[in-house]
């Protein structure tokens, strides 16, 4: 032990429990958690793990994380509120008034942030790592982003902007886009089809516009 280090209740080093101490223990957790998921995969991510990445005994956590499916449900809590800053921030360019824009903007904070943050796209996409209905807070922030895009779709189609087809179609074919691109370039798909890495940003926006412009109500050609 070094020196200056006493032992604690749990035989660990006092020095070592200073998050839980100090009231942080939680967070702490939830920080070594995220950082766990970036670097080895979500399949990683342990409470012992995170304990020892806190500076904890393996006990300390179990105060607040009972077992790994409510230490991942903390982590998909804290990784869908940076999602939603990313989101409100997108919004906040878009243009007043223009529903296909505001569309548009969701769809690329989606793909923007899950491109950057791989794990924790997995995290809050994958209903099999975690109980869904656990956090309320994940449920009602995801229920908000859907609420975004139907709002924005149902908007452009009473501006009489949309096409023929079913809002609530276009609404889920939407979220299959945005999604599935963002998991075609985070699985390593794309260099089958012959998309270096470079073309990736340029490409989320390219496909989002011919989405756009395919569900748009087009002008009528002149007789």
């Amino acid at each position: 032990m070094s020196k200056g280090a006493s032992e604690n209740a749990t035989g660990g080093p006092t020095e070592m429990a200073r998050p839980y101490h100090h009231g942080k223990l939680k967070e702490a957790l939830i920080e070594a958690a995220l950082g766990l998921a970036e670097e080895v995969g979500v399949e990683g991510v342990t409470v012992r793990e995170a304990a020892r990445r806190a500076g904890v005994s393996p006990a300390a956590p179990f105060r607040h994380f009972p077992d790994r499916e409510a230490l991942l449900t903390a982590v998909a809590t804290e990784a869908l509120r940076r999602f939603r800053l990313e989101i409100d921030a997108a919004l906040q360019e878009a243009k007043p008034g223009d529903p296909l824009g505001r569309f548009r903007a969701l769809g690329l904070a989606y793909i923007r942030w899950s491109l950057r943050n791989p794990a924790h796209f997995q995290i809050i996409s994958t209903g099999s790592l975690f109980d869904f209905e656990r956090s309320a807070v994940v449920r009602d922030n995801n229920a908000e982003i859907i609420a975004m895009v139907e709002s924005a779709l149902a908007e452009a189609a009473t501006q009489g902007l949309l096409g023929p087809a079913d809002v609530r179609l276009l609404q889920v074919a939407g979220r299959a886009l945005v999604y599935g691109f963002a998991r075609m370039v985070i699985d390593r798909h794309l260099p089958r089809w012959k998309v270096d890495a470079s073309e990736v940003p340029d490409m989320a926006e390219a496909l989002l516009d011919l989405f756009i412009g395919l569900i748009s109500r087009r002008p009528r050609s002149p007789t």
